[in-house]
């Protein structure tokens, strides 16, 4: 899939079920995530970034930070108690319009829009830290995986900090996901999305992996420096993920 038609999924995810695409619980599809609850789960999960950050003394200063892949801004609005300003940037016109719908009482708090697959809009050494959770592993292609985390590195200020999930492996079985295949098939033939999504319960939501040792063999080439290397979170059955905290 081109990262056109990567816009164009989440831009209908955006429009169809937002909450859900972003935090994909069972039982919260099809618009049952109340507001309140599905930032919620933002909270809880910063404190704990925010608690590693601690343990391991990075970044060095607590400034500007990039949540890459912001979505509504779950993320992005809590690290603004934590930094001096936060970035969001996404590649979804219709998720960032909700963030800055949303995040309008956060003085702090940038949205940003970014179709590109790297980062040239925005400048070397510039962050103190850069944040992405559950967005790589929905990039379909792994040349463009490799591209973002490569630009993760260069925006990070030395002493900085990159954090990034990606799943290390998916099994075979998992690797098919006949939902979205079908979805893609139906929407390139005209069947109205809304009537694939709600009837069909068919979305466009890739699932995609890479090796952790070609990981490490990218940060090498980068001249980045692993700090802590986590397994998890869960990303479903046969799922196998990783968390790397990176400077440089």
């Amino acid at each position: 899939m081109s990262l056109e038609k990567h816009k164009k999924s989440w831009e209908e995810l955006a429009n169809m079920d937002p909450y859900w695409a972003i935090v994909t619980e069972k039982n919260r599809q099809y618009g049952k995530w109340k507001v309140e609850e599905f930032f919620q789960t933002g909270e809880y999960q910063i404190q704990t970034v925010m608690k590693s950050l601690s343990d391991l003394g990075y970044p060095k200063k607590r400034q500007l930070m990039l949540d890459f892949g912001c979505g509504v801004g779950r993320h992005t609005r809590i690290f603004c108690r934590y930094f001096s300003q936060a970035i969001g940037i996404d590649i979804s016109e219709r998720m960032i319009d909700q963030a800055l719908k949303l995040n309008q009482s956060v003085s702090n708090c940038k949205f940003l829009v970014n179709s590109e697959p790297h980062l040239k809009i925005l400048p070397d050494n510039h962050f103190d830290l850069v944040y992405s959770d559950f967005v790589l592993q929905h990039i379909s292609n792994k040349k463009t995986i490799r591209s973002y985390i490569s630009e993760f590195i260069r925006i990070i200020k030395p002493n900085g900090l990159a954090i990034f999930q990606l799943p290390h492996h998916i099994s075979f079985r998992n690797r098919l996901q006949p939902r979205r295949k079908i979805y893609n098939l139906l929407r390139s033939l005209g069947v109205n999305e809304q009537f694939l999504y709600g009837k069909l319960g068919l979305h466009p939501i890739c699932s995609n992996f890479i090796p952790q040792p070609q990981i490490e063999e990218l940060l090498e080439i980068e001249e980045a420096r692993v700090l802590k290397l986590l397994a998890g979170p869960d990303c479903g059955p046969s799922v196998d993920s990783r968390i790397y905290f990176v400077t440089k």
